[in-house]
């Protein structure tokens, strides 16, 4: 299971997940439901305490991975297969432009 932290300017809006099963699962954190019901991360994303589960990875966390040439540079790079998604999310994603970027989530975060 690989997991990151979805942020949302400078806040923790939640957790992006690949199950074993290779499910995506993203879910907002109770912090942020309370304090930020209104800054969603994209509109098919709208804030709430459920869950949000899909076999592919959401278009919008699709769509800040890099294209073209740049994808290129960073699968050689990182040694990432183009087709590993939430890789190139996790690896690439760390300071996009916007307001929305994702750090990979370590075993020690969650300790």
């Amino acid at each position: 299971m690989r997991r990151g932290k979805v942020f949302y300017k400078d806040q923790m809006a939640g957790i992006i997940t690949e199950t074993d099963e290779g499910e995506y699962v993203f879910q907002y954190s109770e912090q942020y439901v309370k304090q930020h019901a209104d800054d969603f991360i994209t509109f098919t994303i709208p804030v709430t305490n459920k869950p949000y589960t899909d076999k592919r990875l959401f278009p919008f966390f699709d769509g800040l991975i890099p294209e073209g040439w740049l994808l290129n540079i960073a699968a050689e790079n990182w040694k990432i297969n183009q087709n590993d998604r939430m890789g190139l999310l996790l690896a690439c994603c760390q300071n996009c432009i916007g307001a929305v970027s994702v750090e990979p989530l370590t075993e020690e975060d969650e300790a």
